[in-house]
């Protein structure tokens, strides 16, 4: 049985190669949703579906959820310093107030944190969203816009969504961030390692890819598997990074 479990994923990989590069936007689509426990061989068989998914792709608009909360996929990480800037930032709630606990408020906050950065110009390569703080890595592309002033209206979108739920309009929210320019590719790769299993650091999981709300999943996904042994190779208890925020 293994070894037929093994030639049938060396088909399939076979077959994902032979893919032309226009189809493999809607298969990564097709894969989350059967990640997500949908086994309905249309998702994928259904020619239309793909027809639509490509079109999207081309014109830019993005399938599948289309709710406020529904994540903005990055691009696959480059893995390498580009040359207009790559920061690891780390954002906290005011007195560590867990405003965002439960998955809902996850949502959001990661959903606004992915938009942003995706509308703003910068790339978005590794990230962890918890109740009372988050982490990110990112790079800048050509034109990005102020990595400050990104952050800024993620802290007031993301307050003022969280004070309407709670009828607390007005209330300080975050308290402060972080950013800090990585210049040396080792790093920049252990930094990309802290954050992809900062979960595991807060003892929510025992595997980084098990945790909904970080990047650990899309991660493995999406980078060649050597990237992905690379990347976790590299020794991050001596990362310097503020995340001191107690219980999560």
């Amino acid at each position: 049985m293994v070894g037929e479990h093994d030639r049938l994923r060396s088909r399939l990989l076979a077959q994902v190669r032979g893919l032309p590069a226009e189809r493999l936007p809607a298969l990564e689509r097709w894969l989350r949703t059967l990640e997500c426990g949908d086994l309905s061989p249309l998702s994928l068989c259904d020619r239309s579906s793909l027809a639509q998914a490509d079109t999207a792709e081309g014109t830019g608009k993005e399938s599948g959820d289309k709710s406020p909360h529904s994540k903005s996929w990055p691009h696959a990480p480059l893995h390498r310093l580009g040359e207009h800037g790559a920061y690891i930032v780390t954002a906290g709630t005011l007195h560590k107030e867990h405003h965002f606990r439960g998955s809902q408020r996850l949502e959001i906050l990661e959903a606004a944190l992915l938009r942003l950065m995706k509308q703003s110009g910068w790339r978005v390569e590794a990230w962890a969203v918890f109740s009372n703080h988050y982490h990110c890595v990112v790079q800048a592309e050509a034109a990005a816009d102020d990595l400050r002033a990104v952050l800024t209206a993620l802290h007031s979108d993301t307050a003022r969504e969280v004070n309407r739920d709670d009828q607390a309009a007005g209330r300080q929210v975050w308290h402060n961030f972080w950013d800090t320019r990585l210049t040396f590719e080792k790093s920049y790769f252990a930094r990309l390692c802290y954050v992809h299993e900062n979960a595991v650091k807060h003892n929510l999981v025992r595997v980084a890819n098990q945790y909904p709300w970080c990047s650990a999943a899309w991660f493995e996904r999406t980078a060649a598997p050597a990237q992905v042994r690379t990347i976790y190779g590299f020794k991050t208890d001596k990362v310097r990074v503020q995340d001191e925020y107690g219980p999560v």
